[in-house]
């Protein structure tokens, strides 16, 4: 059994980590850290955990698990680290921004690998320590980084993307507050969102001559979980040929699906899975993508980079069903 921690356990993502680890059969819950709900139930802020009836929030930690999961505000993983040192043989896995640029790759005799599977599956396997991707990061990585791959990203690349509002993570704001954000939709961090940084690293790491602008638009909309990306840029290709490309690069995923029908998002809500439709307009490829922002774009991919460290199948304890109706 793989023996884990979870250090900022109260929060969304954690919720979901939660959730998953308790069914996976490699795994058993060491402890659950948490510097606000120090011997609550898990269940007090996890209410659908209810079940949980024994499994309480500690701030004692365990620095000789096998793994540990840092669910803790961008900037905060580092400062933790510093004052809570782990073994050697620990592995750990980050889903704060903290290391996932090369740059910030390196820390306490550690290295981060840049946790996209379908981009570094290799690395991930042989991997102490992985900087899991944003989630918007993941949607429009997993849009781009085949045409990226062929060195086919030749043009400026536009990119709306819709987000719930468990993006926004557990802490109240007014734009995350119910009267407000139901029924309603808006613009934020338009052409400036941090995760620009980590797709461009990517993608310059296939298409080393990429020199074009990514023209990201997030929008916060009136529902709880998932995102959903509409991408266009110019091309060449004939649709079926960036179709038979897409098929091709992801013919090994088990997550990817390359979709031939309007997708939307009730299909891949409480999934770890990702759907990608390719169109092509006149001279534009037009590419839509969703995933669930707290699986595929946090906890579920947490889980499939740690069933790669641990050399098992990496959709162990992922094969759920989407919450279609």
């Amino acid at each position: 059994m793989i023996n884990v921690g979870i250090i900022g356990s109260a929060g969304y993502v954690a919720g979901e980590l939660i959730r998953c680890l308790i069914h996976h059969p490699k795994v058993k819950i060491d402890f659950l850290y948490s510097s606000s709900q120090e011997g609550q139930l898990v269940s007090t802020i996890h209410q659908d955990l209810f079940a949980l009836n024994k499994l309480r929030f500690t701030k004692n930690i365990n620095p000789k698990v096998a793994l540990v999961f840092l669910c803790l505000g961008h900037g905060n993983s580092k400062l933790f680290l510093k004052r809570n040192p782990f073994f050697e043989q620990t592995k750990i896995i980050d889903l704060s921004n903290d290391f996932r640029m090369q740059l910030n790759a390196n820390f306490q005799n550690r290295k981060f690998i840049y946790g996209l599977v379908e981009l570094n599956k290799s690395k991930i396997k042989q991997a102490k320590n992985i900087a899991n991707p944003g989630c918007f990061a993941t949607g429009i990585q997993l849009s781009l980084v085949p045409l990226a791959n062929a060195g086919l990203l030749n043009n400026d690349v536009h990119i709306t993307a819709i987000t719930g509002a468990t993006g926004a993570g557990q802490s109240l704001s007014s734009t995350s507050h119910f009267s407000w954000r139901n029924n309603n939709i808006s613009v934020y961090k338009a052409f400036k969102h941090p995760h620009l940084t980590e797709i461009l690293e990517s993608l310059l790491f296939l298409q080393d001559d990429f020199n074009h602008t990514v023209n990201l638009i997030p929008v916060r909309g009136g529902f709880t979980r998932g995102l959903f990306f509409s991408i266009y840029m110019k091309s060449h290709l004939p649709e079926s040929e960036l179709v038979h490309l897409f098929q091709e690069f992801y013919k090994e995923s088990s997550s990817i699906f390359i979709q031939t029908q309007t997708i939307h998002l009730k299909q891949v809500v409480n999934t770890n899975n990702c759907i990608v439709k390719i169109e092509k307009i006149n001279d534009t490829v037009f590419i839509t993508c969703a995933i669930d922002n707290l699986l595929k774009g946090a906890a579920g991919q947490a889980i499939q980079n740690m069933n790669l460290m641990f050399d098992l199948d990496q959709n162990t304890g992922l094969n759920f069903k989407g919450n279609y109706f």
